[in-house]
């Protein structure tokens, strides 16, 4: 079994195109164009996504041993994600690259049709 951890965020989030790795809050946080999409707690068990928040409680109905919103971050739009729930690194790029999707402006999603979750292309591009 794989263990999945902030070095596997780290890695995938910094392998997207212009990501860039800033401290904040003293934690790390990613951003695409100024805009943060990844931030990883100080415990580093669990990382933070921009979800929105209509979807946000379907995911956590759905998979409340995933995915859950702290107190005080119940009005963003973000989902914190605990990294031992995932079921492997596949998943992980998912979510990061769809949090990175609604973050990048739309010149670089325009440059990167193939960057789809998973690092699918889009079989209709076929």
């Amino acid at each position: 079994m794989i263990v999945i951890d902030s070095d596997d965020v780290r890695r995938i989030a910094l392998s997207l195109p212009e990501t860039v790795e800033k401290e904040a809050w003293s934690m790390p946080t990613f951003r695409v164009a100024g805009k943060m999409y990844i931030t990883v707690p100080d415990d580093q068990t669990s990382f933070a996504v921009r979800c929105p928040r209509h979807e946000r409680a379907e995911l956590i109905a759905a998979e409340p041993e995933k995915f859950w919103v702290p107190a005080h971050e119940a009005s963003s739009s973000w989902v914190r994600v605990r990294l031992a729930a995932l079921e492997d690194l596949d998943e992980l790029r998912d979510i990061l690259v769809d949090s990175w999707q609604q973050a990048a402006p739309q010149r670089l999603l325009d440059d990167h049709p193939a960057l789809r979750p998973g690092g699918r292309p889009d079989p209709a591009e076929d």
